[in-house]
């Protein structure tokens, strides 16, 4: 058996083009293979603390994944600017391109938001009760804004000015954050307050969204995670990928790369920390000291990954996730409606989703360890897909 997976694992990373960095492809694969089994359990009221977000200010080790992923887009950017330079395409071209991108993540978004359909329910109406309804903002929109917003930044500035982008943005953040006066229905005014359903970035999505499109419908302001104000810091956590991989891409050692992105890393954390008492660490807000945070994680996890794979050559553990990670955006799209149908298609008066977590994994398991093992479980049915779209050569690239 151990024969058979390592040859198997062999001849994943034996088709990996020689110049490939395997480290930045594990980190992508580990990151969305971490978001899917986060976004599926068997049962939202039965998840162990750490697969949960943290309910406001503080951060779980859920709060890291989608600034990793943004992390990686950024990381991606560099990459993906440089070999199109390297043949000769023009700036113009490459921003042409970055913007059918950001559309095409944009409406996957929301394709995802509106693949809905309540089937037990006679009364409901897609067209009322979800397309009118439909939520604006979320992951995929983001990461399309985030990418094309960074891409200018890349294309347009010189590479000394990206660590002042970062800064800059987190900044411009922060003040609008604490110092812009805003006022409710009633003409109740407020500043820098930072609750749920009362900060600036609630109000300003509401203003422009109108509460009934955003994720949660609290008071006095609908919010959203994925909103318009909190795009700027997001921006700066992609421009921490960009910004690691012109590192990466140095004349320093193996060594010396290891050692300089997991000591940045953990001053970053500290920094977090610090800044903390002014401005708490919170995903949904995605506070400045959220980008120091999840950005000091992902340059220590990289070096955990380059000190493995390229340091100690233990490569062969990294084969699923270079599979997961080289069809990231269409194993979350297969995710997402995969479990849609899990837990709306019916099966007599109950979903698949129902069966197998209500009626085999729960009762065989527990509540917690069943939840888990249905997360587990949709993970390992979604691997035999994306392993056989990866022997295809089918690699879905929006």
């Amino acid at each position: 058996m151990f024969q058979r997976l390592s040859n198997y694992a062999d001849s994943i990373l034996s088709a990996l083009p020689a110049n490939r960095l395997l480290a930045i492809d594990t980190f992508r694969g580990l990151t969305i293979t971490a978001m899917i089994l986060v976004n599926n359990p068997g049962s939202w009221g039965a998840i162990y603390a750490p697969l949960k977000h943290a309910d406001w200010h503080g951060w779980t080790a859920t709060d890291l994944i989608f600034p990793f992923f943004v992390f990686i887009v950024g990381v991606s950017i560099l990459l993906s600017v440089g070999a199109q330079q390297a043949r000769g395409v023009d700036k113009a071209a490459m921003v042409r391109h970055g913007a059918k991108r950001m559309l095409k993540l944009i409406l996957l978004g929301w394709f995802l938001a509106l693949f809905y359909y309540n089937f037990r329910d006679p009364s409901f109406n897609w067209l009322t009760d979800r397309l009118l309804e439909m939520r604006i903002p979320g992951v995929l929109q983001r990461l399309g804004v985030v990418y094309f917003a960074t891409l200018l930044i890349v294309l347009c500035c010189p590479r000394r000015h990206y660590p002042g982008w970062a800064i800059g943005l987190c900044l411009l953040y922060s003040l609008l954050l604490l110092w812009v006066p805003y006022s409710d229905a009633e003409g109740v005014r407020y500043q820098g307050e930072l609750v749920p359903g009362n900060n600036l970035a609630a109000w300003l999505d509401t203003l422009v969204f109108g509460a009934k499109h955003l994720y949660t419908d609290s008071q006095p302001f609908a919010s959203d995670p994925e909103g318009l104000l909190s795009t700027l810091p997001a921006i700066s956590s992609c421009l921490t990928g960009v910004i690691a991989a012109q590192y990466l891409h140095s004349k320093a050692t193996l060594n010396q790369k290891i050692l300089v992105l997991a000591g940045s890393g953990l001053i970053l954390i500290v920094l977090a920390e610090l800044l903390s008492t002014i401005l708490p660490i919170n995903k949904p807000l995605w506070t400045p000291s959220y980008v120091l945070l999840s950005t000091g994680f992902a340059l220590v996890i990289l070096a955990i990954c380059l000190w493995l794979i390229d340091r100690h050559n233990y490569r062969r553990w990294t084969a699923p996730f270079v599979v997961f990670g080289a069809n990231a955006i269409a194993f979350f799209m297969f995710a997402g409606v995969m479990a849609r149908l899990f837990g709306l298609v019916p099966l007599g008066d109950r979903s698949v989703q129902s069966l197998l977590y209500g009626d085999l994994l729960q009762p065989l398991l527990g509540s917690y360890n069943g939840s888990l093992a249905y997360a587990l479980l949709f993970l390992a049915m979604s691997y035999l897909v994306m392993h056989w779209m990866y022997k295809k050569g089918w690699f879905w690239k929006v």
